[in-house]
């Protein structure tokens, strides 16, 4: 979310999103508020500490771990008081471990953690163990709340194709064997005994890489689909997981890309673009998008109300606050639609 103040991010989202809210996020703070670093304050026995080039592992835990620390536990103290007595659906995220090896910097060398295996190894396991703490105290927070944990992996296509520079930049680090991105995943998708889902808005998502190391559930951007990627989209269906589809994104709609048909894959991207003063002709043209997604992939219209969530297209902490509460609004509004329009459909069974 944008700006700086937990309460209010946290009562607009609670407000916004009564049925599925999450814990707040707000990178406008600075180092420690961001992905890689509040996840790095969930790591146990891993110190890291901030450099002019980002985060870096550390020898032992200084002032820049206590600032995330610290953010995080104010954000968790907000999120508590808000969500007194609520029970329901609640959401959690925290950096995946191939986007956390992708972003810390291995100690005495300016090279990240994915060139060494074995540091890997070790933050994979911190990780899982971070995750699990870090959910269960959630859960004695809001006790009534049905935990979702989301793993953000916006890096894992860069690992998993080798694209991941070398320090100099004249190079790409090896990618991974694909059991080996698999496992790594999957212990931290197991960690905290949760539904757990993925969430990669990069295009060249992996979703069956993603499906197989047992995600309960897929979250991603549905303007950077490409036709090749649908199939997997609906593997991950049919194989029962949850889709978090992102189709509200913010800022200024694209124009067309040349060739590209109004009602195509690309061409719809743009439509899911948010004005703040839209209204609920565009919360109907966005649930319109996802159930055309359902309809190309021959999925079953019966089962999306239930197994799909209508989302942001990626974070919101870049756009302005008016434009922030617009698109969670959107995104309650077109899939309170989505039955009706199913049902205009005629392919309810």
């Amino acid at each position: 979310m944008p700006g700086t103040n937990p309460d209010e991010a946290m009562r607009v989202i609670a407000g916004e999103l009564p049925g599925f809210p999450h814990l707040l996020e707000l990178p406008g703070r600075g180092p420690g508020a961001d992905m890689v670093g509040r996840t790095a304050g969930l790591l146990v026995g891993i110190p890291a500490e901030i450099t002019p080039r980002g985060w870096r592992l550390a020898e032992r835990p200084g002032r820049d771990l206590s600032r995330a620390q610290s953010m995080l536990s104010t954000d968790l103290d907000v999120m508590e008081e808000v969500l007194e007595g609520y029970h329901g659906p609640l959401k959690i995220q925290l950096c995946g471990p191939w986007t956390l090896a992708a972003a810390l910097e291995l100690p005495r060398t300016l090279n990240v953690a994915v060139a060494d295996p074995g540091a890997v190894v070790d933050l994979t396991a911190s990780l899982a163990e971070g995750a699990a703490t870090h959910a269960a105290d959630v859960a004695k927070r809001v006790p009534g709340a049905q935990l979702i944990v989301q793993i953000d992996e916006p890096a894992l296509p860069a690992v998993a194709e080798g694209s991941v520079p070398t320090a100099s930049g004249l190079s790409r680090l090896a990618a991974p064997e694909e059991d080996v991105l698999r496992e790594r995943l999957a212990q931290v998708i197991a960690s905290t005994g949760r539904y757990t889902i993925v969430h990669c808005c990069a295009a060249s998502v992996p979703f069956s890489l993603i499906r197989l190391a047992g995600a309960g559930g897929v979250a991603f951007d549905l303007g950077q689909l490409r036709r090749g990627e649908e199939d997997g989209v609906a593997e991950v269906a049919e194989a029962g997981q949850g889709l978090l589809v992102g189709a509200v994104a913010t800022g200024p709609a694209p124009a067309p890309a040349a060739g590209t048909a109004a009602n195509g894959t690309q061409g719809t991207a743009s439509q899911g673009r948010l004005n703040p003063d839209d209204g609920s002709t565009e919360a109907r043209d966005t649930a319109d998008r996802v159930i055309r997604l359902y309809q190309r992939l021959g999925l079953p219209l019966a089962t999306l109300a239930a197994q799909a969530v209508i989302t942001p297209a990626c974070g919101l902490a870049g756009a302005s606050p008016a434009q922030a509460r617009a698109v969670l609004t959107r995104c309650r509004e077109a899939a309170s639609m989505v039955p009706e329009l199913i049902e205009g459909t005629g392919e309810t069974s």
